[in-house]
């Protein structure tokens, strides 16, 4: 039995690659202008777009309007950059998540 490859194209830099490698983002058209949020389990319906979870990629998907384009409309994109500059973006598309077991001592500090 042979495995398959998803490759999807980044809407920043336009390089195909394997989907695990991006960050999905899907619309939602319950705004107007619909807006885009990640997409964290991959599982949101309608239409998606792929970017990968760097800088550079998000910036110039942003910049170039590489989300519009790929909706194919006007987008607000403001929940998905207030995510992604406060780090709720990270390389696997979920959330970081902090290690609850690692004990700390009262300033927060690891013991």
């Amino acid at each position: 039995m042979s495995s398959t490859t998803v490759v999807r194209t980044c809407v920043g830099c336009h390089e195909a690659v394997d989907q695990q490698e991006l960050v999905r983002v899907a619309l939602d058209r319950s705004t107007d202008p619909p807006s885009v949020h990640w997409d964290e389990d991959r599982r949101r319906g309608g239409r998606g777009a792929w970017v990968h979870p760097r800088s550079d990629c998000v910036e110039r998907a942003l910049v170039r309007r590489g989300f519009q384009r790929s909706f194919r409309g006007p987008v607000d994109t403001t929940a998905f950059e207030e995510a992604w500059r406060n780090d709720e973006v990270s390389a696997s598309g979920r959330r970081p998540t902090s290690d609850a077991s690692t004990p700390t001592d009262e300033g927060g500090s690891e013991i």
